[in-house]
């Protein structure tokens, strides 16, 4: 299939060659743009600077061997990935996993290669002290100028171990801490009364004498294992680094490598004024469990209005349950890839009747509980039905849509296969709130049916719009984007036959915020009126890919 993460698998199909090519695995974002869009939530504090990943796939590989080397194979925008991980776990063993090490072969910062030319990435990597057929790739476009795409992986190792340095120095993480009191010392400070009414050393120090709205400051820029740490230092710290405003954002994304159920249990006594909180990427192969996951949401759901648990392959049936449950005030949930959830298990969504942004990208929902969902969640502003494969009729969605949310503003149905201009024509005629509307990849849209000029004229608050590999995208309807979207930031038309220059420069005269505008594939469009065209719009990046 076009671009899916299935083209890594196997040998290489493209290189050495460099370009564009549909043969190859590409992620859906690049640069910063996609940030800047209504729908995208807000970034949650306390992040690690050196957490740069915002996406990964992982690998299976045939024989596990103690690795010497990774080779990846770049064909376009090399530079994405910021770090290499191997697991302990054999993807293909029929025991449940047990045990799970992940080690980092190699990290780095994100970087922009010069050049957009086809590379075999392969850094110097550490030596581990386990055989692995399991690599993770994790990657970072931000600085990109456009898609990266990526060929093929190759594992290179030996069978029997090598010498390794067999004593490591012990790693301290969130798991291993303790808030006994007995463990906590006071050390070295300021005085405090005595029972003979002397003064004796408290062991704060002048932390005594900073106000406690200072300190809980201060403390707000540190990262949560050092929050943690901290705790660990003296019963005064301790009462600041466990106070329950710390503890408002939480993103535990950074640490799913680590992340357990005692982790959710060591935390769950301090979040309990939780608001945000990210488990993105966590739990998987049995970190955690529906215990565990349940009794943190049961003491920590009730004030949660931000849920992200994308790629979060743990979550089942009774999960989803006890979200609705215990996450009353719930407006944001992300499911993105969460693949093993059952379709009967996104019933339990229409509960949570507060929701204004769903994500359920690439999941097994069925039209029975989106049409469900969507009945009862008509607060609903950004939705992502993108790549669901088992919604059996968009049109009814579409409809919908159009009648319970009005105030839609976002709406990706990227590879959605079966809207047609009937559904298209209900959803823009109730839905005119649209800023940002996906119809990439969605073959069954003709643009002989007049849907995208009825598209415009219903959406003049349009930002984003995506027609990606829609061949019938004609000159009428970029010209009617151009008489009716002034706001439009983002226009994509990869693929398109149909298009002029002529229809490009009136676009890019009328509407005077366009940023981004994706004529890669535009036969009509070549490298010369890319040119003249930035030449004169030189505040719009005009994507034009090629192949070699």
């Amino acid at each position: 299939m076009s671009y899916t993460m299935w083209n890594l698998a196997g040998v290489p199909n493209v290189y050495p060659s460099s370009g564009d090519f549909t043969q190859t695995a590409v992620f859906r974002a690049y640069g910063t743009w996609w940030e800047q869009c209504a729908s995208a939530p807000p970034p949650f504090r306390r992040t690690p600077k050196a957490f740069h990943s915002q996406d990964y796939i992982e690998l299976g590989f045939e024989e596990p061997v103690y690795p010497t080397a990774v080779e990846v194979l770049e064909t376009y925008y090399p530079g994405t990935i910021v770090q290499i991980l191997a697991c302990s776990h054999n993807p293909f063993s029929q025991n449940p996993p047990t045990d799970v090490r992940w080690e980092v072969l190699w990290s780095g910062e994100p970087t922009k290669v010069l050049t957009p030319q086809a590379r075999q990435f392969s850094p110097t990597i550490k030596h581990i002290g386990f055989p692995t057929n399991l690599l993770r790739l994790e990657v970072n476009s931000s600085l990109l100028d456009y898609y990266t795409e990526l060929d093929a992986v190759i594992l290179r190792g030996v069978k029997e171990r090598p010498m390794l340095a067999l004593y490591k120095m012990p790693i301290i993480d969130i798991n291993d801490l303790s808030d006994s009191e007995e463990e906590l010392s006071d050390v070295g400070g300021p005085f405090r009364q005595g029972g003979d009414g002397k003064n004796q050393r408290t062991g704060n120090g002048y932390f005594d004498k900073l106000p406690y709205e200072l300190i809980q400051l201060i403390l707000s820029h540190l990262t949560l294992p050092d929050l943690c740490r901290l705790a660990q230092s003296c019963k005064l710290l301790h009462q600041h680094c466990c106070d329950p405003l710390q503890y408002t954002q939480l993103s535990l994304q950074p640490y799913w490598g680590r992340l357990s159920d005692a982790s959710l249990g060591h935390l769950q006594g301090r979040c309990t004024l939780l608001q945000r909180l990210n488990l993105s990427w966590t739990g998987n192969r049995g970190a955690l469990t529906l215990t565990g996951f349940s009794s943190f949401m049961k003491a920590c759901g009730l004030s949660l209005g931000c849920l992200e648990l994308s790629c979060c392959h743990f979550l089942n049936e009774p999960c989803l349950e006890v979200i609705s449950q215990t996450c009353p005030a719930l407006q944001d949930l992300n499911l993105s890839s969460c693949d093993r959830l059952q379709p009967q298990a996104f019933a339990h969504i229409s509960k949570l009747t507060r929701l204004r942004r769903l994500v359920l990208y690439r999941t097994k929902i069925e039209q029975t509980a989106i049409l469900s969902i969507l009945t009862f969640c008509i607060e609903l502003k950004h939705l992502n039905l993108g790549s669901c494969v088992r919604i059996e009729d968009y049109d009814v969605v579409a409809s919908m849509l159009a009648a319970r949310c009005r105030s839609l503003c976002s709406l990706d149905l990227w590879r959605c296969r079966n809207l047609t201009d009937r559904g298209l024509a209900e959803l823009v005629s109730g839905c005119r709130m649209l800023e940002e509307l996906d119809l990439g990849w969605c073959p069954t849209l003709q643009s002989s049916t007049g849907c995208f000029q009825q598209l415009a004229r219903c959406l003049p608050r349009l930002r984003k719009l995506f027609l990606t590999a829609n061949r019938t995208v004609c000159d009428s309807d970029v010209e009617e984007l151009a008489g009716s979207c002034p706001s439009l930031q983002h226009l994509d038309i990869l693929g398109t036959r149909l298009v002029s220059a002529a229809s490009l420069k009136k676009l890019l005269q009328s509407c005077p915020r366009l940023l981004l505008l994706d004529v890669s594939f535009c036969s009509q469009i070549d490298m010369r009126v890319v040119q003249e065209l930035s030449s004169l719009f030189p505040k719009v990046a005009i994507k034009k890919s090629f192949t070699q």
